[in-house]
């Protein structure tokens, strides 16, 4: 019997339907809406000059259909952070105000804490480039909802809104649930004993629609189970089509539309190509256990299923997210031996018994493995593809 995605191959022009015939792939995409899969894949080509062209081919995306986006909306608010600072020195007239500026974050509202040192930073002080090191390092969350703090959740919804990304909000801190999230520390930035600038509490008052969506058939809330379904509404949200927006305009700045930009310098630019494809044992501030954090800790796509060390010619610019059985992964993959790249998004579901929060989700069985083979497929479609143009990738080495 042939399936329904290979008749649809067959009358298809589309790649990416092609690739998803893949045997690895098919115990997942035979049951593709119970899983909740959305997948965007983007071929790049170049001209004479470099310059980049894109083809975007998706699988069941679809931005009315909710998914948890997890540690993936790190991402964007990382690029909004570095891009505040700009904004800064030069909205306030502070030249020496950069990325590498000492925050000092206060608390004056229940379940907030402040910041004063990073142990793990060069310096032992805590500082937005840093902070952004850690989110693509391994995803962690504190670095997060510091850049969080420092951006206030109006900002950051307005600032995405303003970008294109009509699609997507972003509500709450990650992993803590005693804060209100509408409210964000007063902080300043400092340079010794000189304080560059200072920010005051910030109150978002914007009344944000919420409308109930409902997951599963139960959920745990302080160990107690409650027996109704588990209630997305007021999470986070973030659409495939936007996450790769985000990361197209870091990576093509000049192929991006100038409102859509973010506004980063060279330095910054370079910087982030530097960390987000570092691999947590090429780091040596914060130094990372690598038996914990192991080269595909938080790289999906192609090797999440293994922990063997990423071979040194391919290298992945990227931010995963993972909770509530939803896995999401937005990269762009670069192969400098074979002189490949493209982009790639996807996500999936995995909560076969479909009740939230008690820590039985299928990531290691069904998820993760998917994500690898995915990436796998794609890749090896893109190997096989050919370019008008052989591109020079020698800004992403």
């Amino acid at each position: 019997m042939i399936s329904l995605l290979g008749v649809l191959a067959c009358q298809s022009s589309n790649p990416l339907d092609n690739i998803l015939q893949d045997s690895r792939l098919q115990y997942v995409l035979e049951q593709a809406d119970t899983y909740e899969v959305q997948i965007r894949y983007t071929q790049i080509d170049r001209d004479a000059n470099n310059n980049p062209t894109f083809k975007t081919y998706d699988f069941n995306v679809d931005s009315s259909v909710y998914f948890y986006p997890a540690s993936s909306v790190k991402m964007p608010v990382a690029f909004l952070a570095m891009e505040r600072i700009n904004e800064l020195r030069k909205e306030k007239n502070i030249p020496f105000l950069n990325v590498s500026s000492t925050i000092e974050i206060d608390s004056t509202q229940a379940g907030q804490s402040e910041v004063r040192t990073d142990s793990t930073s060069m310096n032992g002080l805590p500082n937005v480039a840093h902070y952004v090191k850690k989110i693509f390092a391994v995803s962690d969350n504190d670095a997060f909802n510091r850049l969080y703090e420092f951006l206030g959740r109006q900002y950051i919804n307005e600032q995405l809104q303003a970008k294109g990304m009509q699609d997507s909000r972003i509500m709450h801190r990650l992993s803590v649930w005693s804060l209100d999230n509408a409210v964000t520390n007063p902080l300043r930035f400092v340079d010794g004993d000189s304080i560059l600038y200072k920010q005051d509490e910030q109150i978002d008052q914007t009344n944000y629609p919420i409308t109930a969506i409902p997951k599963g058939v139960a959920y745990f809330k302080n160990d107690e189970k409650i027996e109704e379904p588990f209630d997305f509404g007021a999470k986070n949200r973030f659409s495939i089509a936007d996450l790769e927006r985000s990361l197209k305009a870091i990576i093509f700045p000049d192929a991006t539309a100038q409102n859509e930009r973010f506004d980063l310098t060279a330095e910054n630019y370079q910087y982030l190509y530097k960390v987000m494809s570092t691999l947590p044992r090429e780091h040596e501030f914060p130094k990372y256990d690598t038996t914990e954090y192991y080269d595909s800790y938080v790289k999906f796509f192609l090797f999440g299923d293994k922990k063997e060390p990423i071979p040194e010619h391919i290298r992945i610019f990227n931010k995963v997210g993972y909770a509530y059985g939803y896995l999401t992964d937005c990269a762009y993959i670069v192969d400098f031996k074979k002189n490949i790249e493209f982009f790639l998004t996807a996500t999936i579901h995995v909560n076969a018994n479909q009740i939230y929060n008690d820590n039985t989700y299928e990531y290691d069985e069904v998820g993760i493995p998917f994500l690898a083979n995915l990436g796998r497929a794609v890749y090896d479609y893109e190997v096989n593809r050919k370019r008008p143009n052989k591109p020079d990738l020698s800004k992403f080495r």
